[in-house]
């Protein structure tokens, strides 16, 4: 802030001293930087300060204490050592600040007037004007331009500049064949989904081009997935395709929101157990859902329950040459699977074993359709085609915020709230599927969650103005990429090609895919979802983990996916509140002498959950059976006590009370400073019951109870602050 005159204004008054220093004095200090009323006989005790790249003075004031120390500036336009400390031309540019015995909040600071700077008295901030630069404190971040933040920001900007002919080639291959599956999987989810073929495929390229732009993993392929196209099927049943597009827009805008602010944690609160639960539910639901394909028989197959009661239900309806035709496909498909551990010396051999297995998806939605096509020509129909699909790309345009159901129509709140919580679960979904999937693949680098989040959520925002379903990275098409030695995400550029080409060009000969050959590629792609392993995994590690993920996994089985994640972590987070308000005491009876000590370690950090619980633990456990010849005591040891809040603190006050009242001595050991302050701000009475010595010996040793002072003055090797001073502890006077 300056004034009128272009003076900065600094609090307190301002002395001007020879060679143009000014001292400000802060108000309620004296120039010494004592609270006012202390003399400076009763100045505390100074803490140690390192002499490196300093001059220290040694002579004596006038009422006995040091003068302050100076720290030199160093060379204009010099950086500090890191390893020396924060030296004075950091903070000042040029001037020096001067450090006073720490003796409670006493500032004091001198700078340059602008008259002696080196740029006349304009200084840096031309004429009348200032600089920020010349406050006593550090400068503040501010966003920056520079090369490496948009890069991060824009990752093709940083894998660009390096790009060559040979990472285009490879990327032309790769985006190809991870094509030959989009396409297939594409007109799957778009089935699965309850909706026209078309839209998986309109959900299949937006997300490729715009993780060009802001995608940090090379090998992540954004798509439909069959989690998203079942969360998002619900809808579509009930209320239309208008809903689908425009959950597909909210979910970009919220992922991308949590992106910016840097949200992803939340993500961090859905554990393994919960995600094995949900990941082995969403597949088994998809590929219930997918029998009656299989089978060739009608109805609806929503839910797990729906679909096995459906396929019950119309069992005697089944059509052979669909069975036949969809148990052929799922053999030709899991042999496919194999043939990538087949090895071969012949090169031309092993890389056509490696193309078949990759594009198997295609293969044989392809065969499928030739042999459907071929019945036709003869007048035959022994298979339920997918049928008519709708030609051309679709039109760019905003998602509908408004909607016509029957005669009903829908606002955009009235449609938000017919949504409900998939507003909130299927970004969730979306942002952990991707990262997920991101990490799988990452190849032991460090994965930017948060660029990543921003990419998905562009992705689903673009998405939703070509008419697509929610997208997220697609675990099959990331595998695929990888395995066809992608080098960078330009690949994705060549695989919505593709898409594009099939909707422009293609959309006729789609008539004749076969539904159980759709129903086919679903279940082979999903039944490796399920996660049975996890449950071994779980019983040799931790047993308690089992609880969340078959909570999850029946919850999402019976009642719905979205209930399912959510009462999951809702059982996750019961846990973790459990841990947190019934921390572990461990409890040692010692003997030093005539001393008989009680020694409780809490394992960790005591919050208002647990505070109550620990104190009635602690006096439970100092019961009445002392020996009479001894000087009971309980010594409690923070060594693990990183935080307290204000409830804790209180709740140490009550226990020290109650434990007195039973004549016993109490002492807090090893205890941070951080904490002890916490405390001394309930009550600074509290100062007399810390301490600090490295062992229990020494506290005991030759001695009653050690000196007050001893915490205050020694160095704890395990606490992350320095030691604290009596004079940090408000109206100390008062207890000294």
């Amino acid at each position: 802030m300056e004034n009128a005159g272009g003076k900065e204004n600094l609090p307190g008054a301002e002395e001007t001293k020879p060679g143009g220093d000014v001292m400000v004095t802060i108000p309620g200090f004296d120039s010494q930087g004592n609270p006012e009323g202390v003399t400076g006989n009763e100045q505390p005790q100074q803490r140690p300060v390192e002499q490196k790249d300093a001059v220290t003075s040694n002579k004596k004031t006038d009422d006995g204490g040091k003068l302050p120390e100076k720290v030199e500036p160093s060379a204009p336009g010099s950086k500090a050592d890191p390893k020396k400390g924060m030296r004075g031309d950091d903070y000042l540019d040029g001037g020096s600040c001067r450090i006073l015995p720490e003796g409670g909040l006493a500032l004091a600071v001198t700078r340059r007037t602008r008259s002696d700077g080196p740029e006349g008295p304009e200084g840096r901030a031309g004429a009348g004007g200032s600089s920020s630069s010349h406050r006593c404190c550090p400068s503040i971040p501010r966003p920056s331009c520079s090369r490496q933040s948009w890069e991060r920001r824009f990752p093709v900007l940083a894998w660009g500049r390096t790009y060559t002919g040979e990472h285009l080639l490879a990327d032309f291959m790769a985006g190809l064949t991870v094509g030959l599956t989009a396409i297939p999987q594409g007109i799957a989810y778009g089935v699965v989904a309850g909706l026209p073929p078309q839209y998986g495929l309109y959900s299949a390229f937006m997300g490729c081009f715009m993780y060009i732009l802001l995608g940090s993993c090379k090998d992540i392929t954004i798509g439909p997935t069959a989690i998203m196209a079942l969360m998002a099927q619900v809808y579509v049943e009930s209320y239309g395709p208008s809903f689908a597009v425009l959950l597909t827009f909210l979910s970009g805008v919220i992922i991308l929101a949590l992106g910016l602010l840097q949200l992803g944690f939340l993500v961090d609160f859905i554990s393994m157990p919960v995600t094995a639960g949900f990941t082995s539910a969403a597949a088994i639901t998809i590929a219930s859902g997918q029998v009656k394909g299989i089978l060739g028989i009608p109805g609806k197959s929503n839910e797990f329950l729906e679909a096995w009661e459906n396929i019950f239900e119309h069992i005697g309806q089944t059509n052979l040459w669909d069975l036949f035709l969809g148990v052929t496909c799922i053999v030709l498909l899991l042999a496919a699977r194999k043939l990538k551990d087949v090895k071969s010396s012949n090169r031309v051999v092993a890389a056509v074993i490696r193309l078949t297995s990759l594009g198997r998806n295609a293969i044989i939605v392809i065969i499928g359709t030739l042999v459907a096509y071929i019945c036709s020509l003869n007048g035959a129909t022994p298979f339920q085609l997918t049928g008519a699909v709708q030609e051309g790309l679709p039109n760019f345009e905003p998602p509908p915020f408004s909607a016509t159901v029957g005669n009903k129509t829908y606002t955009f709140i009235e449609m938000a709230s017919e949504l409900g919580s998939s507003i909130a679960v299927i970004p969730l979904v979306a942002i952990l599927e991707s990262i997920a999937i991101g990490k799988a693949f990452s190849n032991g680098k460090a994965l930017d969650a948060t660029q990543e989040m921003v990419a998905l959520g562009a992705c689903n925002i673009l998405g939703s103005f070509v008419h697509s379903i929610p997208v997220t990275g697609s675990f099959t098409r990331t595998a695929v990429n990888n395995a066809s030695g992608v080098k960078t995400p330009l690949g994705g550029l060549f695989t919505g090609v593709m898409v594009l080409m099939a909707l422009g060009f293609l959309t006729s000969t789609f008539y004749f895919i076969p539904k159980a050959t759709l129903s086919a590629v679903i279940i082979c792609a999903v039944i490796f979802m399920i996660e049975y392993h996890m449950v071994i995994v779980l019983w040799k590690t931790k047993k308690l983990d089992l609880i969340p993920c078959f909570t999850t996994f029946f919850v999402s089985l019976l009642l719905g996916l979205e209930y399912g994640i959510l009462v999951g972590v809702a059982v996750n987070l019961l846990f973790l509140l459990y841990d947190v308000a019934r921390p572990s005491i461990k409890i040692s009876k010692l003997k030093y002498g005539h001393n008989c000590v009680l020694l409780m370690t809490p394992d960790r950090s005591v919050v208002f959950p647990s505070a109550e619980y620990v104190r009635e633990y602690v006096l439970k456990s100092s019961g009445d059976d002392d020996p009479e010849d001894c000087n009971y005591t309980v010594v409690i040891d923070g060594t693990h006590i990183q935080y307290i809040d204000a409830t804790a603190a209180k709740c140490i006050k009550l226990m020290i009370e109650d434990i007195e009242a039973k004549k016993y001595a109490v002492i807090l050991w090893n205890w941070k400073r951080s904490v002890a302050e916490t405390c001394f701000g309930i009550d600074p009475g509290m100062l007399e019951y810390f301490h600090c010595e490295e062992s229990l010996e020494k506290l005991f040793a030759g001695m009653g109870l050690p000196k007050i002072a001893d915490f205050y003055s020694c160095n704890q090797p395990h606490a992350t602050t320095t030691p604290l001073l009596r004079s940090d502890i408000p109206s100390y006077q008062s207890i000294a």
